[in-house]
């Protein structure tokens, strides 16, 4: 027997032993399929993260308050040793970054960087127009004239802050893409010189931004932008400040941050032993750490779908020893007509591959399809993790190659003689 005979022989043996076959070849689809199917949701999860976050810029850092945690405190030195040093310490630490300070460094800020100021003043707020009403998914943000470039948004019509807006903090606001066209419908644009209410606060929209798409994570396009001196005296507004710096190069980067550090650390009044009670994050970081966390998940998701499949080898191997009894005569007629050990090992070998690899197909085809529905809800392209395919296939021919071996040994094992008589 050549080795074409013997694939059509374990081909038509498969076949023939429809509900065995099936069965199996389910349970390893569904090993497969959980498999792949997280996996390429976590692909889709990463892309629309990258995609969102790039938006954001990669020569963009910000400035934010830094808490002090537990009894970390920095450098040592002979006053942090005391007690009365480490509550100095914590006193420093736990400074929340004031407007006064903000401004300081706006103005004392000498590198060739555009600086932003800005606060966080409420979120999940509603806005009205008349009869017409957003979701209760609206996040409000003061800023000044900087914002919009140091955030990475632009506008579609109307105008940005003027000095006297941010001085005076008085009620206007640029509104995002997606509350223009929810207060607006199809024509947007005439949002400009509206008054609109967010929650109860009536603002006068001077300008509407242009789209930056939303996900799951983030929703970019929901968004009232006032000035930091308006969203100040919202009853949600954050205690501190955050400082958005932003280069025109990305090689500008490091030298950027290191000047940023040095003169924060003046307007913080710190002195050379005391660590810094600020930090600064990159645009992307945020992102990372999304990211990071999904690859944590993806981990889970791998071992999870490889006990399915250490369960689907040995319920294979069990099926391929009930066939070697079942098939005890076959193997005698085949080993009686001149058929080797070889003949017989290969035969069962294949039959166990087939099976498997047929499991490993539905299970690839069912996982992508589940995992991209993912991809309509995040909006993003269709995903086929090819690396985690290809390794879905590998892994389920070394399950099939391991499920075969002993039975395949087994069979051709037995006594033609014998075989050929067996009831």
């Amino acid at each position: 027997m050549n080795f074409r005979d013997t694939f059509g022989l374990a081909s038509r043996t498969v076949r023939s032993n429809k509900l065995r076959t099936g069965i199996t070849v389910a349970i390893i689809a569904f090993g497969i399929m959980a498999l792949i199917g997280i996996i390429t949701a976590i692909e889709a999860m990463n892309q629309s993260l990258t995609e969102n976050f790039s938006t954001m810029g990669a020569n963009a850092f910000s400035i934010r308050f830094r808490e002090s945690r537990g009894v970390q405190f920095g450098r040592r030195s002979n006053v942090s040793k005391s007690v009365k040093g480490r509550k100095e310490r914590k006193a420093i630490l736990d400074k929340v970054i004031t407007k006064e300070q903000a401004e300081l460094f706006k103005s004392s800020f000498t590198y060739p960087a555009a600086v932003s100021i800005y606060l966080r003043g409420g979120s999940n707020l509603e806005c009205r127009y008349m009869e017409k009403k957003t979701n209760p998914e609206v996040t409000v943000w003061g800023g000044d004239e900087n914002y919009l470039n140091v955030n990475g948004y632009s506008l579609a019509v109307g105008r940005n802050f003027s000095q006297l807006d941010v001085e005076s903090g008085r009620n206007v606001c640029m509104i995002g893409s997606g509350i223009a066209s929810k207060l607006f419908g199809r024509n947007p644009e005439r949002s400009i010189d509206k008054i609109i209410r967010v929650g109860s606060v009536p603002y006068r929209v001077i300008g509407l931004l242009k789209s930056k798409g939303s996900s799951a994570f983030l929703r970019q396009d929901d968004v009232i932008i006032t000035s930091y001196n308006n969203a100040r005296r919202m009853p949600t507004a954050q205690t501190s400040y955050l400082v958005g710096v932003k280069v025109d190069n990305v090689t500008q980067l490091e030298p950027a941050i290191g000047e940023t550090t040095a003169t924060f650390r003046a307007v913080r009044k710190l002195t050379p032993v005391d660590e810094d009670n600020f930090a600064i994050e990159k645009s992307d970081k945020i992102a990372e750490t999304f990211i990071s966390v999904l690859g944590s998940i993806q981990g889970s998701a791998g071992a999870i779908g490889l006990i399915t499949l250490i369960g689907a080898a040995i319920g294979l191997m069990n099926i391929m020893l009930v066939a070697v009894n079942e098939r005890t005569r076959e193997v005698g007629l085949i080993k009686a007509l001149g058929g080797k050990r070889a003949n017989v090992r290969m035969q069962f070998l294949l039959e166990s591959m087939i099976i498997s690899l047929m499991g490993a197909f539905f299970g690839i085809v069912l996982g992508v399809l589940v995992g991209n529905l993912f991809t309509l809800v995040m909006q993003t392209g269709f995903v086929v993790p090819w690396k985690w395919v290809g390794l879905g296939i590998f892994i389920c021919s070394v399950v099939g190659l391991l499920a075969g071996l002993y039975p395949a040994y087994k069979a051709s094992k037995l006594n033609p003689i014998v075989a050929l008589r067996y009831e």
